[in-house]
Order: structure tokens, then C-alpha cells, then sequence
């Protein structure tokens, strides 16, 4: 039995809206971990990853694996139905033929009950390749709809380079041409972080280790989005960490402010020791300083999303389609970090992570000229 709860249906819906124009149909794979969905366009060209974890669920309960075959179209339907900050519960029994979908709405007591019918459908899950890639771009998911959807107007292709100049998006059309760079935003191009290296080493020994055991041997070997092998699991860690290293502010920064505010404290305590209790004049300057530690979380926060990293090994440059950027892009509604990860004649990886999980794209690259 499947029971998944989301906080808030809006989730759900920014999901399916980001996809639906890629697949048509797909199956939704439940575990205990959480429900993946893997599929291709029907030209083989892109493949979308969406992962929903577990611990994303107000509740999450599911007995045993379990496909669940929808029709993208048919479920956008049934979600529309919902409001966003609607609590919307999902529900599937053991060889179920339909999916139970329950919206519950925060300020009334109103809810409502919905079933679709389920598909069989055949579909292979691929596995997504060890790569080390050798450029990774961080940048406000804003921007880069902003850049796909302005230099889709003058062509069908736009080369991606990454340089020591920056990363630059240009577009060739018949009647005009376009170009966009960015810099990162401390002016610096930095290497791709040797964690990430590492990281992929581990993953291989374990692979390696359980190769022997089963007695068999496979060559690892570079593939195209039509043919992948497993392994796409330590890009999680590999982003996280990023992330993290690219903080803006520092601990030391966090102490100054929190001893400027203490002295404060005790300024406004000894001015008013004569007329009010010491207890009565704490109150206020607490509220104070919580008030100013939240404004400059805020504020970090703020200038964090709009802060343009890149990493980079080594020169790349490959073209694509704009048609699949664009829709792409439609995931900037979950969160405003997009991860751009490219290595010469491999697939691109554009990445969204959100709190409830991740979802990710790999288009593969245009050979010849355009």
C-alpha cells in the first residue's frame, strides 16, 4: 500500500507542469526512499529525473515497490483541482488500477476526493553514468530562463562555452545574432572542487568490489543520454557541498555581530537601571536582536540566489537545443538555484534541487554544424 502526503499540492502541480511537454507517459516508481520518476522524449534526445524523498512527506508509507503508470496530461487535470497550499494526499493500494488522490484545504474543513485510473506501461529505468565533468555553472534559475527564453527568439541553437572569461550563451539566427556572458560573481574561475573527484572514486571501488563478487566484469565507458549506466547518486553530495562552500558570509562575521549586539544590550540596561527592573529592559533588546539576526539571514539568503559560480577543469563548449532549455527552464518555479554541469561530448545536466527532492535533466549535445 502506498500513502504519500504532500504539505502542499503546489509542488505536485510546478512538477508536472515542468515535464508534461517532455513526457507524455510515465510510470511513477514508489519505494520506502521515496517516488521516482525516469523517462525519455519520445526523440531520445533529453531524459528527465524527478525524485520525491521520503522525508519531503508530512507522511510517507509504502509496503513495497510499486510502478504507478499515469498519464501526465490526465493527472495536471486532477491536480488542477487543487489549490496550491492544499494538502494533497496520495493513496494506491497493493495491484491497485487506480490512484487515489485527496485534497484537504488548510482554512476550511473542505475535502475533496479524486481517482484516476492507472496505465501499464513498459518502460526500462537507465541508469545515469559516472562523470566527472569538468564544468559546473550555479546560477539563479531566473537568469537562465530569462537567457534560453530571449535567445530562443533569434535561433534554434545556443552554444554554451565555459571559460576562464566566464560562461557564455550565444545564439545564431538568420536575422540577428545573440550573445550573453556571465562572470562569476567574485570574478574568479575556480577549479571543479576535488571532493566531488573524490567522491566518484569511493563510488567506483564499491562498484568494483561488487562486480567481483558476482563474478562478472564491465567496462566503464562514456554513453550518450540513449544509453546510461547506473550511478547517479553522489551528485546529491557533490551539490550540497558546493552549496555549502559557496556561503556567502562567515562564522566570524556571526560573532562580531552577535558581541556588538550584546554590548548594545548592556548599554541600554545601565541607562535605564533607575527607572525600569533589569528584567523589564531585557525583553525589548532580545526581541531587538533577534529582529536584526533575521534581517541578515533575509539578506544573505537574497544575495546568495543571485550569486554566479563557476568551476572549471578545463575549456568546454557544446551546442543545444533551445526548444529543450526553454522547457527546461519551466523549473524555476520550485527554487531559484539552477546547477549547469557540462563536460565536452557528454550530456548536459541541468539540476534543480528543491526541498522536497530534485529534478534533473540530461539533453544530449547537437554533433556537426547547426
Amino acid at each position: 500500500m502506498l500513502e504519500a502526503k504532500l504539505a502542499e499540492a503546489g509542488t505536485l502541480k510546478k512538477l508536472l507542469d515542468a515535464i508534461k511537454e517532455l513526457v507524455t507517459d510515465a510510470n511513477f516508481e514508489c519505494n520506502e526512499e521515496g517516488i521516482n520518476l525516469q523517462a525519455m522524449d519520445n526523440s531520445h534526445v533529453a531524459l528527465v529525473a524527478v525524485l520525491l524523498e521520503a522525508t519531503g512527506f508530512k507522511r510517507y508509507r509504502c509496503d513495497r515497490p510499486m510502478p504507478l503508470g499515469v498519464n501526465l496530461t490526465s493527472l495536471t487535470k486532477v491536480l488542477k483541482c487543487a489549490k496550491d497550499d492544499d494538502e494533497c494526499t496520495l493513496k494506491a493500494a497493493d495491484e491497485a488500477d487506480v490512484l487515489n488522490l485527496v485534497y484537504e484545504a488548510k482554512h476550511s474543513d473542505r475535502i475533496a476526493e479524486y481517482d484516476m485510473k492507472l496505465m501499464d506501461i513498459d518502460s526500462d529505468t537507465l541508469g545515469i553514468p559516472d562523470t566527472d565533468y569538468d564544468a559546473r555553472v550555479t546560477m539563479p534559475s531566473s537568469e537562465f530562463t530569462r537567457i534560453v527564453r530571449d535567445l530562443s527568439q533569434l535561433g534554434e541553437s545556443v552554444r554554451i562555452e565555459v571559460s576562464k572569461e566566464g560562461v557564455r550563451f550565444a545564439s545564431e539566427g538568420e536575422a540577428a545574432n545573440g550573445s550573453v556572458l556571465l562572470k562569476g560573481t567574485d570574478g574568479a574561475v575556480s577549479k571543479v572542487s576535488k571532493s566531488m573527484k573524490k567522491e566518484d572514486e569511493e563510488i567506483v571501488d564499491v562498484d568494483a568490489e561488487d562486480e567481483d563478487e558476482d563474478g562478472a566484469k564491465k567496462s566503464k565507458k562514456r554513453k550518450n543520454v540513449k544509453k546510461e549506466t547506473d550511478g547517479d547518486v553522489d551528485m546529491d553530495d557533490d551539490e550540497e557541498k558546493a552549496e555549502e562552500e559557496f556561503k556567502p558570509g562567515s562564522d566570524e562575521e556571526g560573532e562580531e555581530e552577535k558581541e556588538a549586539d550584546d554590548d548594545d544590550e548592556e548599554g541600554a540596561e545601565e541607562s535605564n537601571g533607575k527607572r525600569k527592573k533589569s528584567s523589564s529592559s531585557s525583553k525589548p533588546s532580545k526581541k531587538a536582536k533577534t529582529s536584526s539576526k533575521s534581517k541578515k539571514s533575509k539578506k544573505d539568503d537574497d544575495e546568495d540566489a543571485e550569486n554566479v559560480k563557476i568551476e572549471m577543469n578545463q575549456h568546454v563548449s557544446l551546442t543545444f537545443s533551445l526548444k529543450y532549455l526553454v522547457n527546461f527552464s519551466k523549473s524555476a518555479s520550485l527554487t531559484n538555484r539552477v546547477q549547469l554541469m557540462m563536460s565536452n561530448d557528454v550530456p548536459l545536466l541541468v539540476s534543480y534541487d528543491f526541498g522536497q527532492g530534485h529534478i534533473r535533466y540530461y539533453l544530449a549535445p547537437k554533433i556537426g554544424d547547426d
